[in-house]
């Protein structure tokens, strides 16, 4: 290839057709096969409207990711809720990376007691602050009760189907495409009144999303790996831990990440990380530095991480000491979530070459930084990608002649 290649993190904009669709489905107001014939609209004119634009590989925008109508919309990750057995809903809202029982010296604490927000509680508590971050809608939050088994069959296939048939209607492979799913450790950010600690409830999570994983690279697509609990929970441990406590805690997540990967090609599996979608200061993230070396310890071809905005765009830097293991690429973001400024792609081509300079223009596939969608105004978001596809162009020719 003697270009850059373009992605994305996965999450796009949702056309009100579907926004709608998905909270009449949540509420019982349409049937499963209604809702899928409105999804299969959507997931066709998305891929459509990424190949127009110059993305080479592509998703469903997460679209399939379904939310209840007991959660928050704005909560990415609620819809696996829906995927795991074992689970009881209660009125008993918790948000609980690690359960109380876990033998980590590292704890994290709700979300409200996050460093950053404590230091900043006036403008996340303020409306007109920009940076504003409400309290969960949820009225009802999952407890593991049983065993955590995966019961998204259907849902995945769903995802994978609707996936693949719009890459063929676009001339595209299954190999052009990707599907999002969760990490173990982020998956077990729920209560847990059933394992006895922490490293229980992970593998747990670790096996039962072991089936997702292999339905998405069995049928030939790259399945992407969200995982910011290993970067994000570093600001949710108050007061600050001990570097090597922190690492520790995070492994045992990497451990369980490889566990799912047992027998899914490499090749197939791309790793995103990211410290967290809102808007704010985030004046307490952890320095990349401090866990690349844990990130690359994840059985996967490709490595997504923020690399755009404000807070971490001087990061590339690290690439000088960090070696790129042999087969292996990174996927730094090139636009940010962040900002409703939209990147010139000069700028964009500048920030793509700072990487191939380091580690090879062959190495390096240009991206966002996290999903796109609900973080930054439709329109915004698709100039965003249009900004990444001619800065990518831009860069192919400086770099490739």
């Amino acid at each position: 290839m003697n270009r850059i290649l373009t992605t994305h993190v996965g999450s796009l904009p949702r056309p009100a057709e579907l926004l709608e669709a998905n909270a009449r489905m949540s509420a019982g107001d349409i049937s499963a096969d209604e809702f899928t014939a409105i999804l299969d609209d959507a997931v066709a004119t998305v891929i459509k409207q990424q190949r127009e634009i110059g993305i080479d590989i592509v998703n469903d925008g997460e679209y399939g990711h379904i939310m209840t109508e007991t959660v928050d919309y704005g909560a990415w990750w609620f819809y696996s809720f829906t995927r795991f057995g074992g689970l009881t809903m209660s009125e008993d809202v918790r948000f609980e990376f690690a359960p109380a029982a876990s033998e980590s010296k590292v704890q994290l604490q709700p979300f409200s007691e996050r460093r950053d927000w404590t230091r900043f509680r006036d403008a996340y508590s303020d409306p007109a602050s920009g940076i504003h971050t409400a309290n969960s809608k949820a009225t009802a939050f999952p407890i593991i009760t049983a065993p955590i088994t995966y019961i998204g069959q259907e849902a995945v296939q769903r995802d994978i189907e609707l996936t693949l048939k719009a890459l063929k209607a676009n001339g595209l492979s299954a190999a052009d495409g990707f599907v999002a799913a969760l990490s173990p450790g982020s998956a077990s950010r729920i209560g847990n009144d059933y394992y006895k600690n922490d490293v229980e409830v992970v593998n747990a999570c670790a096996d039962a999303l072991h089936e997702e994983y292999k339905a998405i690279t069995d049928a030939g697509l790259t399945v992407q790996i969200d995982d910011p609990s290993i970067a994000e929970a570093w600001d949710q441990v108050n007061p600050e831990p001990a570097l090597e406590d922190y690492r520790d805690f995070i492994q045992v997540r990497i451990d369980a990440l490889n566990r799912a990967l047992e027998g899914i090609p490499e090749e197939q599996v791309r790793f995103h990380v990211c410290w967290g979608s809102w808007h704010g200061p985030h004046t307490t993230d952890i320095p990349f530095a401090d866990i690349v070396d844990k990130v690359l310890q994840v059985k996967a071809h490709g490595y997504t991480f923020e690399a755009a905005n404000a807070r971490h765009a001087h990061e590339w830097k690290l690439w000088k000491d960090v070696q790129l293991p042999a087969g292996k690429v990174i996927i730094p973001g090139v636009v940010s979530h962040s900002t409703n400024v939209v990147e010139h792609p000069e700028l964009v081509a500048e920030r793509i070459e700072n990487f191939a300079k380091l580690v090879g223009p062959e190495n390096v596939i240009a991206s966002t930084d996290c999903g796109l969608g609900g973080r930054v105004y439709p329109s915004i978001a698709w100039a965003k990608l249009e900004a990444l596809a001619a800065g990518a162009r831009i860069a192919s020719e400086r770099l490739f002649g």
